[in-house]
């Protein structure tokens, strides 16, 4: 790219034509390309590449946390959440580790101040707010802040040989992103109390019965089956798909009966939009629907 802006450089504007449209392309596909990541690797899968699927990549670390990692994921869920194209996206990691822990060199020196100031972790939460759904295919190690990454996604899929686990603990600390909340939330008081106070681990069976995981699959097919439901999920209105989160995650946040008026409210919502008419005529009509996001 430098080579062929140096030559148009010194050329005469007469002669400029087909180069300049040349250069104008090459700038269109490099401000078009996607960034270049350290920390995650990023595709796109499922059909017509309507899922994200972005692989926490740091090996020798089994994953741990660090915050450029965990910059480099909120700006591709971001883009996700932004991609009109995509209609969900899958978290994983490597078969060994999901992700082992936040890393703990970088915490070590770090002094009250330095965290209470900086507001330490806060920006970690924002893989919750993402209007699209989020599944973690968890395999190998989710421990710490990785356990708590994973519960930040809205379904978790986890490989049979799966270990989450709070060990904060054993550290002298307690767990900082979500830990203590979304866990209890998970498995109730008892379970997570065990689990946060002792730093023990549980596997992918003891975690599906808890209700803290969807489905234990065999670690080879993991990830594929995170992408078949993700895409089944994409395959449906977003618009819709978006109100059903936001009615399932306001149950932990309400009473029941606030709950259930807010979820009445967004069921009448849905009939202002031309997806719920379209899937109810495409039903009585006995064709697949399609759907608009509108």
């Amino acid at each position: 790219m430098s080579f062929i802006l140096g030559h148009v450089s010194r050329l005469g504007a007469s002669r400029l034509g087909p180069l300049t449209a040349s250069v104008s392309a090459a700038r269109r596909l490099a401000s078009s390309a996607p960034p270049a990541y350290e920390h995650i690797i990023v595709s796109q899968r499922g059909d017509g590449g309507r899922v994200t699927l972005i692989q926490l990549n740091r090996p020798k670390s089994l994953n741990a946390l660090c915050s450029p990692l965990m910059s480099e994921l909120l700006e591709a869920v971001t883009a996700a959440e932004r991609d009109p194209a995509v209609g969900a996206v899958v978290l994983t990691g490597s078969d060994k580790a999901f992700a082992a822990g936040a890393d703990i060199k970088e915490m070590q020196d770090k002094k009250f101040a330095d965290v209470y100031r900086g507001r330490f972790l806060a920006f970690w939460g924002g893989v919750a707010d993402c209007s699209k759904p989020v599944i973690a295919a968890v395999n190998g190690y989710a421990l710490g802040g990785g356990c708590e990454l994973a519960m930040m996604c809205d379904i978790i899929y986890a490989g049979e040989k799966a270990r989450f686990g709070q060990p904060e603990i054993a550290l002298g600390t307690i767990p900082g992103a979500g830990g203590t909340q979304r866990l209890t939330r998970a498995v109730g008081k008892s379970k997570a109390m065990e689990m946060c106070l002792t730093g023990d681990m549980i596997d992918a069976e003891t975690a599906e019965r808890a209700g803290l995981v969807s489905r234990v699959v065999p670690v080879a097919e993991l990830v594929d089956a995170a992408i078949q439901a993700a895409d089944k999920i994409a395959s449906h209105s977003q618009l819709t798909v978006a109100m059903c989160k936001e009615a399932v995650n306001a149950a932990y946040e309400t009473t029941l009966q606030e709950g259930l008026h807010f979820e009445k409210r967004l069921f009448h919502t849905t009939f202002a939009t031309d997806d719920r008419r379209e899937g109810m005529t495409a039903f009585v009509e006995k064709r697949k629907p399609k759907f608009t996001d509108s």
